[in-house]
């Protein structure tokens, strides 16, 4: 061998051994990760706790004669049912017997229930939901195709009470509607309602939305 090849030789030499040096040092490949797969996702050491769900904080709803409820006591069937307030404003259930219903919140309802229910079961828990709301009325009357009482069960607009009592009489006076509403200090406010105006787009403000207890006069 002449001082070229060998000089040759020795080069192979050290290019293998670094090669293999660098082979040694790389990370293996996961078998089954692709050249395009993205990276494992990392376990997070702590799951997060499942919030309990809560009771709605509002609860300022007064139940009413004729308003539907539900009662539901946990683990007890025979006890929860459905059924309305009686026009004496009470309601009657297995093991409770008579309950004042007309004038509390659903919660004070469920208090109440809970108490008389200790003397044969071991914490009651007790929910009361109001399934539907007849106490909420309004009143409309005069020149209308069915004069009377109806319910709140939703938003109820002037115009929505109109339409709900079929509409007007021939010599209904258009122009000259009003509506009665009570004051908290016991008297009566009268608020105009001109029919031709606000189905004209003129002053729309007169739309008001009814309360309980609000009477809409068609002269």
């Amino acid at each position: 061998m002449n001082i070229r090849d060998a000089h040759t030789a020795g080069l192979a030499c050290v290019v293998l051994l670094l090669a293999s040096g660098l082979r040694a040092q790389a990370p293996a490949k996961a078998p089954n990760q692709g050249p395009n797969s993205a990276p494992p996702e990392a376990t997070p050491l702590t799951q997060p706790e499942t919030q309990n769900a809560s009771k709605a904080p509002a609860n300022t709803f007064i139940i009413g004669n004729d308003d539907v409820l539900a009662v539901h006591v946990w683990k007890e069937p025979d006890v929860s049912r459905s059924l309305p307030v009686r026009s004496d404003g009470r309601i009657s259930l297995p093991l409770v017997g008579e309950v004042q219903a007309a004038g509390r919140t659903p919660l004070q309802l469920e208090e109440e229930i809970a108490k008389k229910l200790e003397k044969y079961i071991t914490d009651p828990q007790v929910t009361v939901m109001v399934q539907e709301i007849n106490s909420e009325k309004f009143n409309i009357l005069g020149q209308v195709a069915k004069p009377g009482a109806y319910s709140l069960t939703r938003e109820t607009t002037v115009l929505d009470a109109i339409a709900s009592a079929g509409g007007f009489r021939d010599f209904a006076k258009q122009s000259a509607i009003y509506i009665l509403r009570q004051r908290p200090d016991g008297g009566e406010s009268r608020i105009p309602f001109n029919y031709k105006e606000v189905i004209k787009g003129k002053n729309p403000g007169q739309n008001v939305r009814l309360e309980p207890r609000d009477t809409v006069v068609v002269p």
